[in-house]
């Protein structure tokens, strides 16, 4: 057994490691999670609130903190959660849907809205074979989507200065066998283009909610006869979505944008694109469930710095098992918590607490077994010297050579040198302390005596009994 085993201050120095790797781990344990979180465009609304966000989660001293990354593009947020660059992402699907990304939650809708005067005759998405659309494109994905939808109905996009080809008037073609001219316009703009009938409608892609899309919506209904506006619908987005899964559904409600009368007068079916806030899919699960958690806990303190946090919505499903293998799936933490399934902290530690109990069980029946062998290692020694000495007395009453007992008194020096310096590094019982004063004064007193006259052992023997006399002598 190694010798600093035996020290005491080694055992102290052990349980103190121990403790302070305790206090470690529970502080490595305690320590808010950091996480980075790529956003973009830069100065857009998603930037804002993920800041704001951000800030929030450290005033409130939350478990999860985070640091935001800002991109010149949605397409380069995506990226670095793909790349691994980044733990959380703003991402817009139809743009780039990094293959690693689940979604935590919806930022917001935005829908492909489309204004047409009412005297158009645009009634329907499929209603634009042979006209002008306005577009008040807010990124560089937006015409895109608009074309995607336009190659759905069998439309072709054609450059904002050439002539849309339209329908055959004599039937031969269905109306969806024309195209359609984009023409790029700033919200502005839109009222003098209808004027000019450089356009028959305005489209633009935002939030129903949104101002951007109440002013196009306001500057068609200025230009148009009667001051109304139609918005037209795009009723087959089911349908569209199983075909472009990156897009999505939407309503808007009648009355969205005013009233008396309301605009629209009853809710319009269309489809759009969604920002959503997406974590990579190796995120731990409480992690995930905890950014989620905090973000709608946090809303209403979003909504006052940026309002459109009232628009953040919980991704549709109906089940676990849907959210899971749906077309943009739903990281498995964000159901946790929509589902209200979180996880204590036994139940997320489970397996670290049995495996703790299990091998500290262990542990503690190694330490006590490590205990019992170093007392019986202890106890030898001291049996060993209270032997030594008891054999020393025999010796020394056995022998009158000067030399042998010069040598006996050495070793028993020795031993005692021994038992000091093993009482001051061990703790020892005063019954086993008293055994070896005993012994060591026994031996002590033979040899003294065998040096003193030299008498042979049964002389002794009777000079040391005749100090007793019998009773009654």
């Amino acid at each position: 057994m190694p010798a600093f085993l035996h020290k005491r201050e080694s055992f102290f120095l052990l349980i103190a490691l121990a403790l302070g790797a305790v206090a470690g781990a529970v502080l490595y344990l305690s320590r808010p999670t950091t996480l980075r979180v790529a956003v973009g465009p830069r100065d857009r609304v998603e930037t804002h609130l993920i800041q704001a966000y951000a800030d929030a989660l450290a005033r409130a001293r939350e478990d999860i903190r985070l640091e935001v990354v800002p991109y010149d593009d949605v397409r380069d947020s995506a990226a670095a959660l793909q790349s691994g660059r980044a733990d959380l992402a703003v991402v817009r699907p139809d743009v780039r849907l990094p293959e690693n990304g689940l979604t935590l939650a919806v930022l917001h809708d935005e829908a492909l809205i489309i204004a047409a005067p009412p005297d158009s005759g645009i009634q329907a998405f499929s209603d634009l074979a042979g006209k002008r659309l306005g577009l008040v494109a807010h990124h560089g994905a937006d015409q895109p989507l608009v074309a995607s939808l336009l190659a759905y109905y069998a439309l072709t996009p054609t450059p904002a200065g050439a002539a849309p080809a339209p329908a055959d008037p004599g039937g031969a073609l269905p109306a969806a066998a024309g195209s359609v001219a984009l023409v790029p316009l700033h919200a502005s703009e839109v009222a003098a283009a209808l004027a000019e009938h450089r356009i028959d409608a305005a489209a633009v892609i935002a939030a129903p909610s949104a101002k951007s899309a109440a002013r196009v919506v306001q500057a068609v209904e200025a230009a148009a006869p009667g001051r109304g506006a139609t918005i037209v619908a795009i009723p087959d987005g089911e349908a569209i979505v199983q075909r472009l899964p990156e897009l999505q559904a939407v309503t808007i409600a009648a009355g969205t944008f005013g009233g008396r009368p309301k605009r629209p007068d009853d809710e319009v079916k269309t489809v759009g694109a969604s920002y959503r806030l997406m974590a990579r899919s190796s995120l731990a699960r409480d992690t995930a469930a905890s950014v989620t958690q905090h973000l709608f806990e946090l809303r209403s303190r979003l909504a006052a710095m940026v309002p459109t946090a009232n628009l953040m919505k919980a991704p549709d499903f109906d089940s676990a098992a849907e959210a899971t293998s749906a077309r943009l799936p739903i990281h498995p933490g964000a159901v946790d918590y929509y589902e209200r399934e979180q996880q204590t902290f036994l139940q997320r530690y489970e397996d670290w607490v049995y495996l703790v109990a299990f091998f500290g069980g262990g542990l503690g029946s190694a330490v006590a077994w490590l205990g019992q062998r170093l007392a019986r290692e202890q106890r030898a020694r001291i049996d060993a010297v209270l032997d030594r000495l008891l054999a020393i007395l025999i010796e020394a009453r056995g022998t009158q050579d000067p030399a042998a007992l010069e040598a006996l008194a050495a070793e028993i020096d020795g031993l005692v040198v021994d038992v000091v310096r093993h009482a001051r590094e061990h703790s020892t019982d005063i019954r086993t302390m008293s055994a070896l004063i005993l012994a060591v004064d026994a031996a002590r007193a033979a040899v003294a005596d065998c040096r003193r006259d030299g008498a042979p052992v049964r002389e002794r023997a009777g000079r040391v009994l005749s100090l007793h006399p019998a009773s009654g002598a």
